[in-house]
């Protein structure tokens, strides 16, 4: 609400997600199996997260901790881990992270750089997937294609299964705007904004995204990626 509502967001807004994995617990509740067509909440959590603090460290051994790394890694692929005993943090680790407005574009840029292009989960299909396609899309053809798949949700993926994003980042390049736009999504909620980075040239206009969620499939996803900015190409 405080992220859509202009309103709202002049005097409080949404600064980032937070979520707290307890070292001792999480990862039998992050490995819990659901029910066919449950997500399991705590998988959920961690997916939908800015920030992933692992709380209790000394509580558990060295070994355990890789584990929770691992699979906080592979569902989450975008997110900052921190690690803390008896919840000590750095606030400035935690407040005035920006990452729902402009300001992220730039550190956004250099995450997805070099980000895997998979994560690898335990439950194949919770899932971090990122890709890059050349060229630029009108913001038409964008809002099509985020549509489909976060309201229409027309989108599947090999095994006919609906893809279901939890949560959506990228940097993008429409046709006409000079400066690289954010995109940004959580679950059916999504927005669009101009970053004050333009593009040097038009060789260098890219677009990269990454998607977190259920049933996600790279390849068709790119594809119809590359269809809305080919379509543009060839209107032109």
């Amino acid at each position: 609400m405080f992220w859509v509502d202009a309103e709202l967001g002049s005097d409080i807004y949404l600064d980032g997600i937070i979520s707290v994995v307890d070292s001792k617990y999480g990862l039998r509740h992050l490995t819990e199996e659901k029910a066919d067509g449950l997500i399991n909440e705590a998988v959920r959590q961690v997916a939908l997260a800015d920030i992933v603090i692992i709380n209790k460290t000394d509580l558990v051994a060295e070994e355990e901790l890789i584990k929770i790394r691992t699979i906080i890694r592979s569902i989450n692929g975008l997110g900052k881990i921190l690690e803390t005993q008896r919840s000590r943090v750095d606030l400035s680790k935690v407040l005035d992270l920006h990452s729902f407005d402009s300001l992220s574009g730039i550190s956004l840029q250099k995450k997805l750089q070099h980000m895997q292009t998979t994560q690898p989960h335990l439950d194949k299909s919770i899932v971090t997937v990122t890709f890059e396609v050349l060229g630029s899309t009108t913001e038409e053809n964008l809002n099509i294609f985020i549509q489909n798949l976060l309201w229409e949700k027309t989108v599947k993926n090999k095994a006919d299964n609906t893809m279901e994003v939890i949560r959506l980042k990228g940097l993008v390049s429409i046709k006409d705007k000079p400066h690289q736009v954010i995109v940004q999504a959580v679950h059916e909620l999504y927005d669009l904004e101009e970053t004050p980075v333009k593009w040097k040239e038009d060789s260098e206009r890219t677009n990269r995204l990454v998607l977190i969620g259920r049933n996600l499939d790279k390849e068709i996803l790119k594809h119809l990626f590359i269809d809305i900015v080919t379509e543009k190409q060839v209107s032109s």
